[in-house]
């Protein structure tokens, strides 16, 4: 599902990539490999682009409102790691 649409909706909400990154990250996944292979056949992108949008969602408010139970697991994983990593 490569919507190609990185552009925000006229309506200020997300872009339809900027969904689907989080739809992916709501999945569990078996596995790294999966995950990886799903990013590039449903978004199109490779896996760095991939974290890099997702990191970007993560500081975003829309994305806060959007899928507020995905966005601060996510919030709460990427502080821990910044804890440990000092």
């Amino acid at each position: 599902m490569s919507t190609g649409s990185e552009q925000p909706r006229e309506d200020g909400g997300l872009s339809e990539q900027d969904q689907a990154v989080l739809a992916v990250e709501r999945h569990g996944w078996p596995g790294p490999g999966a995950k990886e292979r799903a990013i590039r056949e449903r978004l199109g992108i490779s896996p760095t682009r991939y974290y890099q949008l997702l990191n970007a969602l993560l500081d975003d408010p829309r994305a806060l409102a959007h899928d507020p139970v995905t966005v601060n697991r996510l919030r709460r994983r990427r502080d821990e790691q910044r804890g440990r990593r000092r």
